[in-house]
């Protein structure tokens, strides 16, 4: 039982230290703690923004009562992630798993930055997708994962 439970942590810290290592190189490596924008590929930049709001930049404040009330709400968020993926199994643990994961890299920036470190700019010529951050794909991917199964579970019942 221990075993099942355990697999959430390693999920959870792979991606959070992934998330970090990427963060570290951003910051740390390019000597940077304003915007910058470096041209990787043609679709791709690096694009520093630090983003005080939840996903995607939603509900950025500038006051300091509100940002720690979204932040305190995030906190709550993942802890009942974190309840769902102990009480899952399968690949819906893994979801819940990444989502957590994820979710603790954007939380730990935003206790130690006060803001989330994005920086990975998508676009096709002039239209950008939102920046975002490697924590970002996992909380993506492990939604996209549930949404899945979601509907595989509706079809076969």
């Amino acid at each position: 039982m221990l075993k099942k439970k355990i697999i959430i942590f390693y999920i959870a810290s792979i991606i959070f230290i992934l998330d970090r290592l990427s963060k570290y190189f951003i910051l740390e490596l390019l000597n940077s703690d304003n915007s910058f924008n470096i041209p990787i590929t043609s679709f791709l930049n690096f694009n520093l923004v630090w983003n005080s709001g939840i996903a995607f930049g939603l509900f950025s404040f500038n006051e300091e009562f509100y940002y720690n009330i979204v932040s305190l709400i995030i906190v709550i968020i993942t802890l009942i992630i974190l309840f769902f993926a102990i009480k899952s199994s399968g690949f819906e643990k893994i979801g819940f798993s990444m989502i957590f994961g994820g979710s603790l890299g954007n939380i730990f920036d935003r206790l130690y930055y006060t803001a989330v470190v994005d920086f990975i700019d998508l676009h096709i010529n002039n239209i950008h997708w939102f920046i975002f951050n490697v924590a970002d794909m996992f909380i993506t991917l492990g939604v996209l994962m549930l949404i899945y199964l979601e509907f595989v579970k509706k079809k076969n019942d």
